[in-house]
């Protein structure tokens, strides 16, 4: 059972809920009888509100809605649907784009940051998470915890009292060391005449917040809003029945019991045995086998390598000349091979002007090339704290694999800490954080992650296109990007020039912003006051 906290709605609260959700008291639910720019709206706010979407509802969108004639539906009891076409289609003439048709918005919430990572690894899914940026966790749940996941297993083990009290304890700190860090920030960065009361205090909130974030446990509890095709959901729900973590499978059947009451018949192959359930028990057995025979052969005396930060492992020598030759083919009516000798004939000034033609005049960022710069792949293999690889890690059209969470290869402290004074306080939680995890992960391997804060680093792999690495790299070097995820985007832009070769990508890149930010906020804060104030 999911220790979620529940809430509390009054009987008229209820009568208007009941229409447009479908659970009123546990942690998943789906969005219906909505408009569709209702339900994005309420999302996107969603990820920069510390309320349940339910509450955030009542309290900032039902004024706006009409609600006359609404009073008969009840969301919450399920519908009943006539689906003799769909069978028919589905399972006659097996057509499982039929499942690409039906979309659902649901609600995750009270989720860890474990779980969220699982949740948001589908490609073919729309995810907004709520932020650290602009939430503090020195609030607590409506039961007066603190927001952090409570596994069952671990708590009833001879670790749980000790469990609550350390992860409690990181939670303090990151409380007690916010109002100092904010004042602190204050006194460096002066409010200038040219910013509001609103802007600036935004803006050195979110500097805290992002400075304070590794003392955050991985456990820490998050609130998902996911949008997505019921055959993205059967996949995810797959791979979630055979995930080792016991909070991820919990968490799945609460997903599908939902789901079956907006798309029933979208889901009804995840429990026909050989279909849904063989295919997790494929996934479990070959993951579960996997890890046991590397185990196996792995060396009595083997210990982590930290590496450096960023390392670009893999790339194509000539992956400029098959892009050029992508662009050929796609740009005439050559086969693959003329396309090839076609390339090889040109001039190297030549080859510049068309590569320069395709790329064009950049407007801005979002201005990309065509799929031509699919055609070269960069693979990357990156040491960095969880913190920044939860955000890189949102970039699910890309290939990326990630390690166990553990604390082997040690922790950063931010610049922003240490310049005020908080480092040994910040190290001396995260000292904690790692006894901890020393201690229970031989038990509870998989559980253990929940002690280990945000500030330990993590190792992953990220490959992606020439195309792809555009968007990645810069968007993530803006200047309102976290400092620790800047740095990994701006090291790889170096890479792709300078390691790869590849300097007509690289310059093509016209977009990574390499300047150096005090306030990462503020220009932003501004342009959505300037918008506010237009409106």
């Amino acid at each position: 059972m999911h220790p979620y906290v529940a809430e509390d709605f009054t009987d008229a609260e209820v009568s208007v809920l009941r229409r447009y959700f479908t659970n009123l008291q546990g942690p998943v639910f789906a969005l219906v009888n909505l408009p569709e720019v209702v339900k994005g709206a309420l999302f996107a706010r969603y990820s920069r509100s510390s309320k349940s979407l339910r509450r955030l509802f009542l309290d900032e969108f039902v004024g706006d809605l009409d609600l006359d004639g609404d009073a008969t539906v009840d969301a919450t009891v399920g519908l009943e649907r006539a689906d003799e076409l769909y069978q028919k289609i589905f399972f006659e003439y097996g057509d499982d784009s039929v499942a690409q048709l039906g979309g659902v918005h649901l609600a995750c919430e009270q989720a860890s940051n474990l779980l969220t990572k699982v949740l948001e690894r589908g490609r073919l899914m729309s995810y907004l998470e709520q932020s650290t940026r602009y939430l503090g966790y020195d609030r607590r749940l409506g039961n007066g915890l603190y927001r952090f996941y409570r596994d069952n297993d671990l708590l009833e083990s001879r670790f749980g009292a000790r469990f609550i009290g350390e992860m409690d304890r990181m939670f303090d700190t990151y409380k007690d060391l916010l109002p100092e860090l904010t004042q602190w920030l204050t006194e460096k960065y002066p409010k200038t005449v040219d910013d509001t009361d609103f802007v600036y205090r935004q803006a050195i909130r979110a500097k805290a917040l992002d400075g304070l974030r590794g003392l955050l446990p991985a456990g820490a509890l998050s609130n998902l809003g996911i949008y997505a095709s019921g055959q993205a959901y059967e996949a995810l729900i797959l791979r979630m029945r055979a995930h080792p973590l016991p909070e991820v499978r919990e968490y799945s059947q609460m997903m599908l019991e939902e789901l079956n009451k907006v798309i029933p018949s979208f889901l009804k192959r995840l429990d026909v045995p050989e279909r849904g359930v063989a295919w997790t028990r494929y996934l479990s057995n070959s993951r579960g086998a996997t890890r046991l025979l590397l185990k196996e052969l792995e060396a009595s005396d083997a210990r982590p390598e930290a590496g450096e930060d960023v390392r670009l492992i893999d790339f194509d020598p000539e992956g400029e000349r098959r892009v050029l030759e992508a662009i050929v083919f796609a740009n005439s009516t050559m086969s693959h091979f003329q396309a090839e000798r076609r390339v090889e004939s040109m001039s190297a000034g030549e080859r510049a002007r068309v590569f320069s033609s395709y790329v064009g005049e950049r407007g801005n960022r979002r201005h990309r090339p065509g799929r031509a710069f699919e055609r070269t792949d960069y693979r990357f293999e990156i040491v960095s704290d969880y913190g920044a690889f939860r955000d890189l890690q949102r970039h699910r059209m890309l290939t990326i694999e990630w390690q166990p969470l553990t604390v082997d290869l040690g922790f950063d402290v931010p610049e922003v800490v240490a310049d005020a004074g908080l480092a040994h306080r910040y190290q001396e939680s995260l000292l904690r954080s790692a006894e901890l995890f020393d201690d229970v992960r031989a038990e509870f391997p998989e559980q253990a992650q929940y002690c280990v804060a945000l500030a330990f680093r993590i190792r992953y792999v990220m490959q992606m296109n020439a195309r792809e690495a555009m968007h990645v790299i810069e968007l993530r070097s803006g200047p309102q990007g976290h400092p620790s995820y800047r740095r990994i985007a701006q090291e790889m832009a170096r890479l792709i020039g300078e390691v790869a070769g590849h300097h007509s990508i690289s310059e093509a890149m016209s977009y990574v912003d390499y300047s150096d930010t005090d306030l990462e906020r503020l220009e932003a804060e501004r342009a959505a006051e300037r918008n506010r104030l237009n409106r």
